[in-house]
């Protein structure tokens, strides 16, 4: 039977941190990993364990103030401009399919394949076959108005 080292410790410890890190990649456990590989090194090279408990303190400690505010910055980067979802239908051009009417409560909107209900903002009649730009999503009704073609 084979005995297990303090630095395989380290590495299987590193390895679930990793593992952890792609279901929440905050780099939070990732930082925790990078001290565990620092003391897997210290563990290597015969160190004591205090030795490894502080390098995996200070390598630890090193990745959250260096490492982390680095990859929360270029690594999950966000843009803000950029709409997912139902929202980043805003700005797009759709086929009224059903007469947009408020005062019959009527009004359906044709977007990349999706059937829409939609209302105008300003309560004006839009017929159907109109092309019409999406201004704003308020739940499942897009809200729109004429597309005037430039």
């Amino acid at each position: 039977m084979h005995n297990v080292s303090f630095w395989e410790i380290w590495l299987i410890i590193t390895i679930l941190l990793l593992i952890v890190e792609a279901f929440f990649p905050t780099f939070l456990a990732a930082s925790f990993a990078l001290g565990c590989i620092l003391s897997a090194v210290f563990a290597f090279l015969g160190y004591h364990l205090k030795i490894q408990l502080f390098s995996f303190s200070l390598g630890t400690i090193l990745s959250f103030i260096f490492a982390r505010p680095l990859m929360i910055k270029y690594a999950h980067r966000s843009n803000r401009n950029f709409e997912t979802n139902v929202y980043a239908l805003v700005g797009k051009i759709g086929k009224v399919v059903v007469a947009i009417d408020h005062s019959k409560n009527q009004g359906r909107v044709m977007v990349e394949g999706d059937n829409w209900k939609a209302v105008t903002a300003d309560e004006t009649l839009i017929d159907e076959g109109q092309n019409v730009e999406i201004l704003k999503v308020n739940s499942t009704t897009l809200i729109v108005k004429l597309h005037k073609k430039t």
